[in-house]
């Protein structure tokens, strides 16, 4: 690599540009680090969301099967001259 000659008058501004550089380097780095933190923390908020989302929706199966199975045995006990509706 080739070393970049610079006036010895555009030294400082050149040191500026670098440091500056280096700067946002590390603070985006550190805004990527925060950033990751959240989308781990959103995913376990997610993974928590479907589980209970999943149990309920085998509790309402459940209940749904028993109000089938309730209404079953109603119509299999009914009269069946008496008219439906």
């Amino acid at each position: 690599m080739r070393r970049l000659l610079i006036d010895p008058k555009h030294a400082a501004y050149a040191a500026g540009y670098r440091d500056a550089l280096i700067y946002a380097r590390t603070d985006l780095n550190d805004n990527l680090a925060a950033l990751r933190g959240e989308v781990d923390e959103l995913r376990g908020v997610f993974r928590d969301v479907v589980a209970m989302l999943r149990e309920q929706a085998d509790q309402d199966v459940v209940a749904l099967r028993r109000q089938l199975e309730l209404a079953l045995i109603r119509l299999i006990r009914r009269d069946p001259a008496t008219p439906l509706h």
